[in-house]
């Protein structure tokens, strides 16, 4: 599996959101994006993450930063998470797992077998790795985001 590592350029993505519209990478030039992989909508550790962001998501936005979650579920079920939870960003639906392939977030997972590994880039406004973070818990994504935003 190939890692990103900062000052690589953020492979591209085309993907449906949970309304079926779709969003490349591309349509968010010019803005940083906090994209974040994790295994399963409306489940704890996903939603645990998904909930933190989402309470953290003005934050993030008054540091101009959009956040957009990919995981393999299809759109009826990100939309079913995403109204559950009022999350108020965009989730994709990668169910063939190429965009997380593609960002090596995708392979052997710490407790077996393949799977998304849960990970989050922070990209910046020129469509390039500013932070990579792999392997992360649901409570860090958005400390590590914040630190690094920050910094």
């Amino acid at each position: 599996m190939a890692r990103l590592e900062p000052g690589d350029t953020a492979p591209p993505f085309e993907l449906a959101d949970q309304h079926e519209r779709r969003v490349s990478l591309a349509d968010l030039r010019g803005r940083k994006v906090l994209v974040y992989f994790y295994p399963e909508a409306d489940t704890p550790g996903c939603t645990t993450q998904s909930c933190s962001l989402r309470d953290h998501r003005q934050d993030l936005a008054g540091i101009g930063t959009e956040v957009i979650g990919i995981s393999p579920d299809m759109p009826d079920k990100q939309l079913a998470f995403d109204r559950k939870y009022r999350l108020g960003f965009r989730l994709l639906s990668d169910p063939r797992h190429e965009v997380a392939e593609a960002w090596g977030a995708w392979g052997e997972k710490k407790r077996g077998g393949i799977g998304i590994i849960r990970s989050s880039f922070l990209v910046d406004e020129e469509g390039r790795i500013e932070r990579a973070w792999y392997g992360v818990t649901p409570q860090d994504t958005v400390p590590n985001a914040i630190a690094a935003l920050s910094a």
